[in-house]
C-alpha cells in the first residue's frame, strides 16, 4: 500500500500481490494437530478463536502460539480453570507475560487488548445486556471478545422484563450505542423488548438459563426467533463469541465487493 501511494507500484499489481497472500495456501506448519488459520483476521476481521474443550493445555497452548505469528491477540474459549492454570504455567515457562485468563468469561488471552478510546461511559460502542445475573457468563465472553477487538463496551446487567423499570431506567443510555447485545434466558423476551425501543443493530443470545420447559435454552432461542420486533439477529443458544463477532462485522462496516 505504501508503495502505491508513494507512486511506485500500480493498483492492478498490488491488488495481485494482496490476492497470492491472502488466498495462498498456509505455510508447513510444524502441528501435528491442527492448522492454525493465519489469515482468518484479514479475510473476516476477526482472528480464529481457539475453543479449548477437548484440547489438552499443551495444544491450546501451541495453537495459540502459532497464531500470535500474526495477530496481535489470540483468544482461547470455553477454558476449565484447571485447564487455564496449566496454560499459563506454560507460558510463563517460556517467558510469556500477556496471558491472562478471564474466569468470569471462561476465556484465556494471549497479547495485550488495544486502548480504547472513549470520551464518556454513555458513548459506548455496544451496550450488553443481561436479562439476569445467572446469564452474566456468556455475556462476558461476549465482552472479552469485543474488547479484545477494541470495542469500547458498557454492561448492564440484570435488566429482565420481570422488572421492565430497571430497563426503562438505562434506555437513554443504551440507545447512544451502535449495537445492542442482549443475553437472556428463561422466557427469552428481553430482546424483543429491546428491538423494540431502540433504532441500532440489536443481537439477541439465548442462554440454557431456565426451568424445566425452558429446555437448556431452547424456549428462549424460539421466542427470540419467533418475535414480533422485526430485524432481531438471533445466534446459537449461549454464543456470546458468535454475537461479538458479529457485532464487530457491524461496527467494521461490510466491505467494498470484490
Amino acid at each position: 500500500m505504501q508503495s502505491v501511494a508513494d507512486g511506485n507500484l500500480t493498483v492492478e499489481a498490488a491488488l495481485a500481490s494482496l490476492q497470492k497472500t491472502l488466498l495462498a495456501p498456509e505455510r508447513a506448519l510444524e502441528l501435528e494437530f491442527a492448522r492454525p488459520d493465519l489469515k482468518r483476521a484479514w479475510r473476516q476481521s476477526f482472528p480464529e478463536v481457539v475453543f479449548a474443550p477437548g484440547k489438552s493445555s499443551e495444544q491450546v497452548f501451541q495453537i495459540a502460539v502459532e497464531l500470535r505469528q500474526t495477530h496481535d491477540v489470540v483468544l482461547a474459549s470455553r477454558a476449565e480453570a484447571e485447564q487455564a492454570r496449566s496454560v499459563l504455567l506454560l507460558a510463563q515457562e517460556q517467558g510469556l507475560s500477556d496471558v491472562k485468563y478471564h474466569q468470569s468469561a471462561a476465556v484465556i488471552s494471549f497479547g495485550v487488548f488495544p486502548q480504547v478510546e472513549r470520551g464518556s461511559e454513555d458513548a459506548a460502542e455496544v451496550a450488553v445486556l443481561t436479562g439476569g445475573t445467572v446469564d452474566i457468563p456468556v455475556a462476558e465472553e461476549a465482552l472479552v471478545v469485543l474488547e479484545s477487538a477494541g470495542v469500547s463496551c458498557r454492561r448492564y446487567f440484570d435488566m429482565g422484563v420481570a422488572g421492565l423499570h430497571r430497563l426503562l431506567g438505562s434506555l437513554d443510555c443504551v440507545r447512544k450505542s451502535r449495537v445492542v447485545l442482549v443475553v437472556a434466558g428463561m422466557d427469552g423476551a428481553l430482546p424483543s423488548v429491546v428491538c423494540g425501543l431502540v433504532g441500532v443493530p440489536v443481537i439477541a443470545v439465548p442462554t440454557a438459563a431456565g426451568y424445566g420447559t425452558g429446555l437448556g435454552g431452547l424456549a428462549a432461542l424460539a421466542s427470540m426467533l419467533n418475535t414480533c420486533a422485526p430485524g432481531l439477529t438471533v445466534v446459537n443458544i449461549d454464543n456470546g463469541l458468535g454475537a461479538a463477532a458479529f457485532a464487530i462485522r457491524v461496527l467494521r462496516g461490510a466491505p467494498e465487493p470484490a
